[in-house]
């Protein structure tokens, strides 16, 4: 059963005139470390991918917080809920301290899906119940 659903639009302009005032503290204060990996990895080859990265993240961070009904207020923090590459490459909400028990003890599962272009970085999510059944495999 679906108990939520977010979505979120980030302008990649605002987010390149935040780094121009904050630099590399805008990307720490927002990722958690699985993703400043991955940003300063994208940044290094193509800084334009990089604010993209940045966007995507906190679009996808924004729509997390509007699924699950907590908005950015505790147990959910920016750098809790990273949004990482599964192995096939489909992002994936990992979450992290009391906002990964908060979530895990309602049963909840989180699907996500992001998009960037020009200008604009979308995200959307869907948190679902997850199934009673044990015999049901979830990832």
């Amino acid at each position: 059963m679906i108990v939520g659903v977010g979505t979120d639009l980030c302008d990649v302009r605002r987010i390149e005139a935040a780094w121009q005032r904050h630099g590399a503290r805008l990307a720490q204060r927002i990722l958690g470390p699985h993703e400043l990996v991955l940003w300063t990895q994208r940044s290094a080859r193509w800084p334009a991918r990089g604010l993209r990265f940045l966007a995507s993240r906190f679009a996808g961070k924004e729509a997390f917080a509007k699924a699950v009904g907590l908005g950015l207020r505790a147990p959910m923090s920016w750098r809790a809920c990273q949004i990482v590459p599964a192995a096939s490459g489909q992002p994936t909400v990992l979450l992290d301290g009391p906002l990964r028990a908060w979530f895990e003890q309602r049963r909840w599962r989180a699907h996500i899906s992001l998009s960037d272009e020009g200008d604009h970085a979308l995200a959307f999510v869907v948190v679902e119940t997850q199934p009673e059944d044990p015999a049901c495999t979830l990832r």
